[in-house]
């Protein structure tokens, strides 16, 4: 189970990675088109006038794709902000009774946000809703996206609460851990 729980992670990771190498290509197209128009234009030749069509619009989508398809893998690895300076105070009880705690009320949001956001998506299926750049998007695919990523962040709090409930500690906790090890903080 651990090695299909990671296996998981890593593709919503890859689609992460992917989003943004997709904008930086399609960047990097519209940057070189504009370079070419312009170096053309110095030798007296007209413009190509070549564009990529709803660039800021695609450019959000995968944006967006990428920064929910990377939650459960940032959460894993101790990726998000967290204060944790009060949970060495609380001796390692305490740490995994808020741990746990924190979890729960991080899973409790990421459900209801999964669940409004799968509900948008559905809804904007079904009426068909369209974005409004050159390219018309239907809105329930970028919006699919992040259901997807929150529906893997969910898991990922299972996973991690489920691990703690047992008595381990959450992968997050651990990296955290170790961290403050290496900086020295006792």
């Amino acid at each position: 189970m651990r090695k299909a729980l990671d296996a998981l992670y890593g593709a919503a990771l890859v689609g992460a990675c992917l989003s943004m190498i997709l904008i930086a290509s399609l960047v990097f197209l519209q940057v070189l088109a504009r370079l070419l128009d312009r170096v053309v234009m110095l030798f007296g030749m007209p413009r190509f006038g070549f564009i990529v069509p709803s660039l800021a619009e695609i450019g959000g989508f995968l944006f967006v794709a990428s920064a929910f398809l990377a939650l459960p893998a940032a959460l894993r690895s101790a990726g998000h902000v967290r204060v944790t300076l009060a949970l060495r105070y609380l001796g390692a009880r305490g740490d995994r009774i808020m741990t746990g705690f924190v979890l729960l009320v991080a899973l409790a949001l990421a459900v209801f946000a999964t669940w409004s956001i799968g509900a948008l998506t559905m809804s904007s299926y079904t009426r068909g809703s369209l974005s409004y750049g050159l390219v018309a998007i239907a809105l329930w695919i970028p919006q699919a996206v992040m259901t997807t990523g929150l529906g893997i962040l969910v898991i990922a709090l299972v996973d991690e609460l489920l691990a703690v409930l047992r008595g381990g500690d959450a992968a997050f906790r651990t990296i955290e851990r170790n961290r403050e090890i290496d900086e020295g903080a006792h």
